[in-house]
């Protein structure tokens, strides 16, 4: 699989959280909260970037007790998130390859 590097994941923080989601169906914010090490308004702004471009959603189930955050990939985020770690790959595989 032959993938292009995707801006809007390229970024450390946004590229960890599409790979743990990547392996899961859906998270909860202070899971990727804990995971990244970083404050409730920093991953706000990581998950507002990607939930605009289409690549996750995020839903507040109510119901009993506290309202929790969830997270998930959608298709789009999944196929992104894929061709961008395709991308990498592919310049490990081949340093002196243009991948432009």
């Amino acid at each position: 699989m032959t993938g292009r590097f995707d801006e809007v994941v390229h970024a450390p923080h946004r590229l960890r959280i599409c790979a743990f989601l990547d392996a899961t169906s859906s998270t909860e914010f202070s899971v990727l909260r804990d995971l990244l090490g970083v404050a409730d308004s920093v991953l706000s702004k990581h998950l507002k970037v990607l939930q605009e471009a289409g690549y996750l959603t995020i839903t507040k189930p109510t119901g009993r007790g506290r309202v929790k955050t969830w997270v998930r990939l959608t298709a789009e985020g999944r196929r992104a998130y894929a061709g961008h770690t395709a991308a990498l790959r592919s310049l490990l595989d081949n340093p002196t390859v243009s991948h432009e």
